[in-house]
């Protein structure tokens, strides 16, 4: 099997659209100011985000800045989003080199496509938005000397959504004790990547967030259920089991306290039960809203 990040991020569309926390969802819709409204989405991918929130009836007018740092997702995105928006019945228009105009009688939003690592685009000062967006991205950063960045590219909300918190399931078992070291040493590959990265990012929010100036307005579970209907996934919710799985490979590959047959044969036995419509996948997520604090009479 070929595996495509891309492809990742819209199989995981559907399951995403089931785990977003929807009181954590309504207390955005009642704290968001009046539009015109000016959004800034980290880690975007390809747009993903921005098309749930329009047809959902979040956004109806903004301007919307979408960093990624792959380039890659920032060419899908700028092929994929007006193909979206053509399908939901708005009209979609190029409009620079990375920007869009998606529209139509009740929703006008303006996208600005910015290719960027998230703390190099932090450090170019851009213009503070209404409402920040981090989408299952969090736990890919390190913490907690990222949030008072973050939080600087917004003058009043963050919604910090799929935030992974420390339980990942596989049922049913194969070998219970090998179940848990897979999980627990792939937990630990989270906590000790480079780059930054935390297993248990969701509950540690509330601290972060508070040390860096925010308020949470509101908090809850966004877990990924992924399972079987009629012994059969979605065909792309079979791909992203499949996807999950080769994380699994890739992370624990060549692991010194993990015998490299015994992960085989465990992986070969996970992607049969996919393959067979058993397998039952669970991550445990926290979504959070917060209001940034002013810190002086000019921020209110």
């Amino acid at each position: 099997m070929e595996y495509s990040f891309p492809r990742y991020l819209l199989a995981k569309q559907a399951i995403d659209d089931r785990a977003l926390n929807r009181h954590v969802l309504d207390a955005l819709r009642a704290n968001l100011p009046t539009t015109p409204i000016r959004v800034v989405e980290v880690g975007a991918g390809m747009g993903n985000m921005l098309a749930r929130l329009l047809t959902w009836d979040v956004l109806s007018c903004a301007d919307y800045v979408h960093v990624d740092s792959m380039p890659e997702n920032i060419t899908f995105a700028l092929e994929w989003l007006p193909k979206w928006a053509t399908e939901a019945g708005l009209c979609a228009k190029r409009v620079g080199k990375r920007r869009l105009r998606l529209y139509d009688s009740r929703r006008d939003v303006s996208i600005s496509l910015v290719q960027a690592d998230v703390l190099d685009y932090i450090a170019t000062n851009p213009q503070p938005a209404d409402l920040l967006i981090a989408h299952a991205f969090l736990d890919l950063l390190p913490m907690p000397q990222s949030m008072p960045g973050l939080l600087s590219l917004t003058s009043n909300l963050a919604w910090m959504t799929i935030n992974f918190d420390g339980l990942t399931s596989f049922e049913p078992p194969i070998e219970p004790a090998l179940d848990e070291k897979i999980e627990r040493l792939y937990h630990q590959t989270m906590d000790t990547r480079p780059t930054g990265g935390d297993s248990r990012a969701g509950r540690h929010l509330f601290a972060h967030l508070r040390a860096a100036g925010a308020d949470v307005l509101a908090a809850g579970a966004s877990d990924w259920v992924v399972y079987a209907r009629e012994g059969q996934y979605p065909p792309e919710e079979a791909y992203f089991l499949h996807f999950i799985l080769h994380c699994f490979e890739e992370a624990l590959a060549g692991h010194p306290e993990l015998d490299a047959g015994q992960l085989a044969g465990w992986l070969a036995k996970r992607r049969e039960q996919v393959d067979s419509g058993e397998l039952i996948y669970i991550a445990h997520q926290m979504d959070f809203l917060a209001r940034k604090i002013p810190t002086s009479p000019a921020e209110h």
